[in-house]
């Protein structure tokens, strides 16, 4: 490619706002792929840990025990969070003794309840930076095509006589902010749909285990068995 046709010479010599456009695209670019990246190895994180506590979880252990397992190791995410707080929360109202059993599970609902929240919106950061680049970044790089090309035709005022050589650098300077745009938007869309799902998927898995785990603990405060902590 010609020195005068390629990427960088015409970005180089565009107008100062087409320039400016460009400068902001790219940086839109670079922070939404360190937000990708970031948030594939939490999401990754997530999922695997989720994994990983529903089979401890679901081996026969003692349910005080791993509570205290998880309570040692602390800085508990996800599941195991969740776990946490409910059963703690239900240990705490089972030692008052005189706690009806509706009283015990709503406490533990709610604590994990709680827990989801928070872990779901750990997930969530930044997909909404995903979501603004996505949508606003091709109309960004629109308005510099748009400034581009007026600019270019606007310098055949003075000239007397126009021919196509004298309009395509401008032209072609400006279409590089409509292609930036698409290059900064197309990953950021896919990306925050593919994520999306995926804190999705996990606030189900989430939800399932908030539910089985009510139910074990119904069964315990209807037993009428000692506190499980103690």
């Amino acid at each position: 490619m010609p020195a005068d046709l390629s990427i960088v010479h015409m970005a180089l010599n565009a107008s100062i706002p087409v320039q400016i456009v460009l400068g902001l695209l790219t940086y839109a670019s670079l922070m939404s792929w360190a937000i990708i990246f970031h948030k594939l190895l939490v999401i990754r994180r997530a999922r695997n840990e989720a994994g990983k506590f529903e089979a401890t979880f679901w081996s026969g252990g003692d349910l005080a025990q791993l509570y205290r397992s998880v309570e040692q190791r602390g800085g508990a995410t996800g599941m195991a969070s969740i776990f946490e707080l409910g059963f703690r929360e239900f240990a705490r109202l089972r030692q008052q003794g005189s706690a009806p059993v509706d009283l015990l599970l709503e406490g533990a609902r709610r604590s994990m309840r709680v827990a989801q929240l928070k872990e779901i919106d750990r997930l969530e950061h930044s997909l909404s930076t995903l979501a603004t680049v996505g949508s606003i970044s091709p109309y960004v790089g629109l308005f510099g095509t748009v400034w581009g090309i007026m600019s270019a035709f606007s310098s055949l005022g003075n000239a007397q006589q126009a021919t196509l050589a004298m309009v395509a650098p401008g032209i072609s300077e400006a279409l590089i902010t409509t292609a930036i745009g698409l290059f900064a938007a197309i990953p950021a869309v896919i990306a925050f749909n593919r994520f999306a799902d995926q804190v999705g998927r996990l606030e189900v898995r989430y939800d399932a285990f908030m539910e089985e785990f009510s139910s074990i603990l119904q069964r315990h405060a209807a037993s009428g068995r000692r506190n499980p902590e103690a």
